[in-house]
């Protein structure tokens, strides 16, 4: 599946967003709306696809101030994989959040699906991470 990026202008310093994301268990707040089940695992956390979605393990590979990344495996036997990486870059005060995923479909009903997901990572998640850091 093609990468996503979706960015947004959040009104905290680059600081406060690199701690709140750091924390995989904190993405909750802002990825509600479809994963449940958020449990801290020794490497990561496990969190459950909302619909009928399955068991997915996200593990964090890189943390500087600057980038993020995060590495999932979900399906049977861990064969879908995923990777999210953040990049944030300060602006004023502000903080230029910009988040890509890239997704290994698994299978034709991942290829199937990919649409809809890209549709729905560019308009809400980067909105509801902007509300929750805002918010605070």
């Amino acid at each position: 599946m093609m990468p996503v990026t979706v960015t947004t202008t959040i009104g905290r310093p680059r600081e406060e967003i690199h701690a709140l994301l750091d924390d995989l268990m904190n993405h909750e707040a802002f990825t509600d709306h479809f994963l449940t089940g958020f449990q801290r695992t020794e490497k990561g956390i496990r969190v459950k696809g909302k619909g009928g979605g399955g068991w997915m393990e996200i593990t964090p590979v890189e943390s500087t101030l600057g980038r993020i990344v995060e590495e999932g495996r979900s399906g049977r036997g861990g064969r879908r994989h995923s990777r999210g990486i953040y990049t944030l870059e300060p602006e004023n005060g502000s903080t230029v959040v910009s988040f890509t995923n890239e997704i290994e479909p698994a299978g034709v009903g991942d290829r199937l699906a990919a649409p809809l997901i890209r549709a729905y990572l560019r308009t809400r998640r980067a909105q509801r991470l902007k509300e929750q850091m805002e918010a605070r």
